[in-house]
């Protein structure tokens, strides 16, 4: 067999699916491996560029073979896609994969440590939580409503909603008990939520560069966290890169010299894309107001040509900006003069 230069590698749960070209580029080898099989093969092999998609279990295996001294590529998903051929199936992602990870400038996601994971792994669950706490509140208002109770959005209605259903007379009695499981349900995913909070923050408290993120104006506990945990500033070139990353930018539809513009790309990372813009939410709530001086010039000039989501979206991308300079030059947020007035931090 030719010497081997790159194995391109589609991932699943029980069947992996190589795909090895020599120095030529040229197809030397395709197999399909069951779990078991994979560390075995590896060990054997000599020191190879092995490249796999950043997606489920992607981290573990990158762990697993750079410990068998293999230098391994994880690239992002939408960056493959490009490469493969006409019918989708495992043999042609693995091509894929590997024609991807040859080409000049692709950009690679690095391998996290299971230490990073399991910091990773709390912000996710919290999230996860939120969600279902969020599904079983319009699920709680939903029901409601079929037999005439009404009620406000927001956590803080759930109790009061509760207790409008229980006095309404017209309400049977199962549908009154079915809808308190309802209630404890809730109720139940706040005490966890409270206790991830507990949690994170503590974390947060233990994590220098959290803490530097945190002086960010719009940047809280969770979103300096998750930032922390989640980027290496040191693998983007700028800030305009970070918040490109995150999906900050516009669409570029751009053609014979002329630039066009379109929406957000909403592309990279999603959770804290909008974890980012509820904080930039919550600067501007504030800056709105008639009597306020925490808006900068730049927030008040904007909020008065354009609307309130647009400026949101863009003041995110700010504070995606600071928040790359903050985290390469190890400096907390540094407040503008009285004169130019000051932001408030919020809390994520």
């Amino acid at each position: 067999m030719s010497e081997i230069k790159r194995i391109g590698i589609d991932t699943s749960k029980a069947v992996f699916t190589l795909h090895a070209i020599d120095q030529a580029d040229r197809p030397v080898l395709r197999v399909n491996l069951r779990r078991a099989q994979m560390l075995p093969f590896f060990k054997k092999r000599p020191r190879t560029e092995v490249a796999m998609e950043a997606c489920g279990s992607a981290h573990h295996w990158a762990r697993k073979l750079t410990a068998l001294g293999h230098d391994v590529r994880l690239i992002p998903p939408q960056y493959v896609k490009p490469y493969v051929k006409r019918a989708k199936n495992d043999r042609n992602d693995a091509e894929a994969i590997c024609e991807a990870a040859g080409r000049p400038g692709m950009r690679f996601v690095l391998a996290k440590s299971e230490a990073q994971q399991a910091d990773s792994l709390a912000l996710k669950v919290r999230g996860t939580l939120l969600g279902q706490r969020t599904r079983l509140i319009n699920t709680l208002r939903g029901h409601a409503a079929e037999f005439g109770v009404i009620a406000a959005r927001g956590t803080s209605q759930v109790v009061p909603l509760l207790a409008a259903i229980e006095a309404e007379e017209s309400i049977p009695s199962a549908a009154k008990e079915i809808l308190a499981l309802l209630g404890e349900e809730i109720e139940r995913l706040d005490e966890r939520i409270k206790e991830l909070d507990t949690k994170l923050l503590a974390m947060h408290r233990a994590n220098a560069i959290s803490q530097l993120l945190a002086t960010i104006p719009g940047i809280g506990p969770i979103i300096a966290l998750t930032m922390a945990v989640e980027i290496d500033a040191e693998a983007f070139q700028s800030g305009r890169h970070l918040a490109a990353w995150l999906g900050l930018t516009p669409r570029e539809h751009s053609t014979g010299g002329k630039q066009r513009l379109g929406g957000i790309s909403r592309a990279g990372h999603e959770r804290l894309r909008s974890l980012l813009v509820a904080g930039a939410t919550a600067v501007i709530r504030h800056a709105s107001r008639a009597d306020s001086k925490l808006a900068t010039a730049w927030l008040r000039q904007l909020l008065g040509r354009k609307p309130r989501k647009l400026v949101a979206v863009a003041l995110a991308n700010k504070m995606a900006r600071i928040a790359w300079a903050v985290m390469t030059r190890g400096e907390a947020y540094r407040h503008p003069s009285a004169a130019t007035m000051m932001m408030p931090a919020a809390v994520a």
